[in-house]
């Protein structure tokens, strides 16, 4: 994942094209695609200490 997503208190926003990479949902009963938004929020003061928190929870971000 990029790591231009944080918003400036520590939490991370990031955007789906496709809910498809769900394997959880079955392609066949899909009326449309939709994507979403996903927030992740965090008790985090600052971007840094965020991405350092989401990073030891396993977040693959580019290096």
């Amino acid at each position: 994942l990029p790591s231009k997503g944080f918003d400036g208190k520590g939490n991370y926003n990031m955007g789906l094209k496709e809910q498809i990479v769900f394997p959880e949902i079955n392609y066949d009963k899909i009326e449309k695609i939709r994507g979403m938004n996903i927030t992740i929020c965090t008790s985090a003061k600052n971007d840094i200490h965020g991405k350092a928190l989401l990073e030891a929870l396993g977040v693959p971000f580019r290096k």
